[in-house]
């Protein structure tokens, strides 16, 4: 992962457009606050700084 997000950081793409959660398919609720959570804090981020090439 950390190699990931010095390679997005190369690209000019903010390194916290990445995540990895690991979830157990009996965690229904947890996945759902998860992917809620980052989707907004993609949103707060703003658009992708690459536009549509990304």
């Amino acid at each position: 992962m950390d190699m990931t997000r010095e390679l997005l950081d190369l690209m000019g793409i903010d390194n916290q457009r990445l995540a990895l959660e690991w979830v157990s398919s009996a965690e229904a609720a947890r996945f759902a606050e998860i992917v809620t959570s980052f989707t907004q804090k993609i949103k707060d981020l703003g658009k992708n700084p690459l536009g549509e090439a990304a």
